[in-house]
Order: structure tokens, then C-alpha cells, then sequence
């Protein structure tokens, strides 16, 4: 089974995310997506995450309709830092004769080399590369005969840009699925303090 692994935090998951799962699945002829919810990326000690069930439940909800994309809950369930390779290995592990896909943006795979087991990484699973705005360096010499380009669109979001507008009351509409934007106004998050 040729499997994308799509790991990140998604608090909120957005259309930007969808599109980059969407675009890889059609180029890489992927047999499914799993979208990795991770639980505690050791690249974001400082920030405050949604707690897991809610980015779960707006992850389950954002995919609900799409078909070929589930949910893998295999970092929210290790304890500990999410690890990557680790990650990559136990997913090996579970389909020995699989192959597998890593989906990440090009400025995490510009990073890539500095990641625990970076090799191990490039030995486990081919990586799909979607466009970022703004990202002109070339990829590190470590990837460039082990990466895929995605053809995509950029997109010029982030969650951490939809927390902020939803901050200030700004529109997002445009910028995440109905069904998560619901989840969203109903659990209230992301908003102000009082």
C-alpha cells in the first residue's frame, strides 16, 4: 500500500492542509493519507496547543467527506516527544511491504537535516515537498535526490495566522472547512482572553 504520512499539530487543520493532501495523493498515486495529529512535537516546547481530543475532532471532521484520508492517533497515543522517524518506523512496521510518503512543506524540509535521525528519515519514506510562498533556497543536497515536488498551489496560511485572526474577529471562513469552522465557534476556541 503506498501510504502519505501527513503529521502536524492541526490546531485547526485548514484548506491549505487539505489541498497539500489532496495534491499528494493524486501525484504520488497515494492508496490513502494518514493525517498524524501529533501530541507533543519536541520543535514546539513553547507553544500551547488545543488539547489533543478537540484538534482530533477537527481533524476527523475537516476529512469526514474525502475519500482515501484517515486519522492516525500513533503520536497522540506515545508518550513522550513525536518523533518523526519514530513514527515513519512504526507505520513501516504495521505494513512491511508498504511504501511510504512523507508530506511536509518546503520550509520544514529545508529544516529536515537538522531533524533527530534525519537519514533514517530519507531511508523510511520518499518526501513529497509542497511549495511555500517566499521559499527560494534550494533543498539541502541531503534531500534533492529523495524528494518530490508537489505541483500545488503555495499557500500563504498557517494556523498559527487563522488563531490570530479568529484573535481579532477576523474572516476565516475562506480559510478552513465549514465543518471545522463549526467546531470552532461552537467550542469557542482560539479566542481572546477577557
Amino acid at each position: 500500500m503506498r501510504t502519505g504520512v501527513f503529521g502536524g499539530t492541526f490546531d485547526p487543520i485548514h484548506n491549505g492542509h487539505l489541498a497539500i493532501a489532496r495534491a499528494a495523493k493524486e501525484e504520488a498515486a497515494l492508496d490513502r493519507v494518514l493525517f498524524v495529529v501529533a501530541a507533543n512535537p519536541p520543535h514546539k516546547k513553547d507553544n500551547r496547543l488545543t488539547a489533543a481530543p478537540l484538534r482530533v475532532q477537527m481533524t476527523e471532521a475537516a476529512i469526514a467527506e474525502e475519500r482515501g484520508f484517515q486519522i492516525s492517533l500513533i503520536e497522540i497515543e506515545r508518550r513522550g516527544y513525536s518523533f518523526t522517524v519514530d513514527t515513519l518506523k512504526s507505520l513501516g512496521e504495521e505494513d512491511p511491504g508498504g511504501e511510504l510518503f512523507f508530506i511536509l512543506g518546503y520550509d520544514s524540509a529545508l529544516d529536515l537535516p537538522h531533524w533527530r535521525d534525519a537519514r533514517l528519515i530519507l531511508d523510511l519514506a520518499t518526501l513529497l515537498v509542497a511549495p511555500r510562498p517566499f521559499c527560494a533556497d534550494p533543498l539541502p543536497a541531503l534531500l534533492r535526490d529523495r524528494a518530490i515536488l508537489l505541483k500545488t498551489e503555495p499557500w500563504d496560511i498557517s494556523s498559527s495566522d487563522i488563531r490570530s485572526r479568529i484573535r481579532k474577529n477576523e474572516q476565516t471562513d475562506h480559510l478552513l472547512p465549514p465543518s471545522v469552522l463549526d467546531i470552532i465557534r461552537k467550542k469557542r476556541l482560539y479566542q481572546p482572553c477577557p
